[in-house]
């Protein structure tokens, strides 16, 4: 018997509709704090090139997909479809960006890295949070 609240989303329109969230606010995520930036910054003195992005954007959008995909799973959307529209709205709003900015294609290659790696990382938050949360009573 399987444990159910009143804030988990059991039937397909309501699991579609928290995936869908899910994908917009991973795409909002991506805008609000690295789609902005394309400014590479040279150190004045060894003339090394970093960027675009400082580390305190790359924290506080990974912080913001984690609350994110955490906060879909609390309310009962399933880990798979979270997962997918997490990893497949940020891929998809990174690469549209990029796409335009890179005349080399080598923006393809960050793309597939970028997929297989927020594919892992939400695989291994959803095994964390039903290890701590599990679906069914004891």
């Amino acid at each position: 018997m399987r444990f159910t609240s009143a804030l988990r989303p059991a039937t397909p329109l309501t699991q579609a509709a928290g995936a869908l969230a899910v994908a917009l606010l991973s795409a909002a995520a991506w805008y609000a704090w690295l789609g902005w930036d394309t400014g590479y910054q040279v150190d004045p003195v060894t003339g090394a090139t970093s960027g675009p992005y400082q580390a305190w954007q790359v924290v506080g959008c990974g912080l913001t997909l984690l609350v994110v995909f955490v906060g879909a799973l609390l309310v009962g959307v399933r880990p798979v479809p979270a997962s997918a529209a997490l990893t497949l709205a940020f891929t998809a709003a990174w690469a549209a960006t990029w796409a335009s900015r890179d005349d080399t294609g080598l923006y393809a290659v960050g793309a597939v890295l970028l997929l297989a790696g927020l594919a892992a990382g939400t695989t291994v938050v959803a095994l964390l949070v039903r290890a701590v949360r599990p679906t069914h009573p004891r």
